[in-house]
């Protein structure tokens, strides 16, 4: 059981903080425990049971963010292929729901290495998930890693190093996270 104050992965909603645990705020469920969550990217509050079937995992620790940010150059990029819009959205809700941080990479690589090779502009289905997997991953990094989630991009970047590339603000996240790391 999670405790107030932990941040989790929940459902497809991505990351969360759990605000409290505490009996049902509904009369006929008084007994149920449930939470009350908190997604780090939006306002709203979820409330679950603690019980309930919806995926829940606590977020990856700052020493997995760190490896798998420098693991995403080999990272292979997905070979699945369909002309059909309705396949291909089953396969990327199919990864979107392994709730699995390299599978999300692989996903918005996939999609990428797509646009590279097509030359044209990418479906909506296409980008679509891409931006999805991309708010998932970028979420559970901002908060494994303990920095905002707009910086995340600019953090990836910093460390698996684009020559030629590298932005002032990547730059700037790398000399931050080197700073950090020698306090």
């Amino acid at each position: 059981m999670y405790q107030a104050g932990d941040y989790i992965v929940y459902g497809t909603s991505g990351v969360c903080r759990v605000d409290e645990v505490k009996p049902s705020p509904f009369e006929d469920e008084a007994d149920r425990q449930y939470y009350t969550l908190t997604p780090v990217t939006g306002t709203e509050t979820i409330y679950i049971p603690v019980d309930s079937p919806v995926f829940m995992r606590p977020v990856i620790s700052r020493e997995q963010a760190e490896t798998l940010v420098r693991d995403i150059p080999n990272i292979e990029v997905d070979h699945f292929t369909s002309h059909s819009m309705r396949l291909s959205s089953e396969h990327y809700q199919e990864v979107l729901q392994s709730h699995d941080c390299e599978d999300l990479v692989q996903l918005i690589k996939t999609v990428y290495a797509k646009s590279r090779r097509s030359g044209r502009r990418l479906s909506q289905v296409d980008q679509r998930y891409r931006k999805r997997a991309e708010e998932l991953l970028h979420g559970e990094l901002s908060v494994a890693l303990g920095i905002p989630f707009h910086e995340v991009p600019a953090y990836i970047e910093s460390v698996i190093g684009k020559p030629g590339k590298r932005t002032k603000k990547a730059a700037h996240a790398a000399e931050a996270s080197s700073a950090e790391e020698k306090e």
